[in-house]
């Protein structure tokens, strides 16, 4: 499959107005705006819908799913303190943008999708930017056990629960962000492991997800 790829000084410049945008909704990270400013959110969309790209909007992407928006990104991304070399676990591959962003920050990423149309087109898309985390197809709400422990754990779903399974995956000293509550909206919960089996939660602000589907969710 081919891809026509443009990023000029209109995209460029668009991308900067993004950056102002998250920056006056509360985002302080230099270095989590400077990532926003770097990937090309364009590149994610249908050509047709170029002109949506640079919008602090969710978006669809097919099967159901969308593309975050950008404040979300990097309200999640904030909430994780990523350090350069950083494991992190992504559940819900989507579009991969904010695989992307993860990898800006210095992050050796491993994301997995249950929907194989987005599979496929992130394991060719994400490589030809210059992007190559570690891809897995399959049920995101068990994890990827053999990979585990992770520093960091994000779900990019809405999830009725906190899965244990992906507690169970995280190092100690490591933190999970996951949007939690019903189909309809979800409170960001950040869990930080603080022995084997102790765990330090916070319930934060509310946002509204598509649903993590899989045997520990949906």
């Amino acid at each position: 499959m081919a891809y026509k790829f443009i990023d000029n000084y209109r995209e460029k410049g668009a991308r900067k107005r993004l950056v102002e945008i998250l920056e006056k909704k509360g985002i302080e990270d230099k270095q989590i705006l400077k990532a926003i400013g770097k990937v090309p959110r364009h590149f994610f969309f249908d050509e047709t819908f170029w002109n949506q790209a640079y919008k602090d909007i969710a978006f669809p992407i097919g099967e159901e799913q969308t593309i975050s928006q950008p404040y979300t990104v990097a309200y999640q991304t904030q909430l994780l303190h990523i350090k350069k070399g950083d494991k992190v676990l992504e559940i819900g591959t989507g579009s991969g943008y904010q695989a992307c962003i993860l990898m800006e920050l210095g992050a050796d990423v491993y994301t997995i999708e249950r929907q194989e149309k987005l599979y496929q087109r992130t394991i060719q898309v994400l490589p030809y930017m210059g992007y190559k985390p570690k891809f897995f197809l399959g049920d995101g709400s068990r994890g990827i056990k053999e990979h585990a422990p992770y520093d960091k754990i994000i779900v990019t779903a809405g999830a009725p629960t906190v899965p244990e399974e992906l507690l169970k995956q995280l190092k100690i000293g490591g933190i999970l962000v996951i949007p939690v509550g019903d189909e309809d909206k979800q409170q960001m919960v950040t869990v930080l492991k603080t022995a084997e089996n102790d765990y330090e939660k916070h319930v934060l602000d509310t946002f509204r997800f598509v649903p993590l589907v899989g045997d520990k969710a949906w």
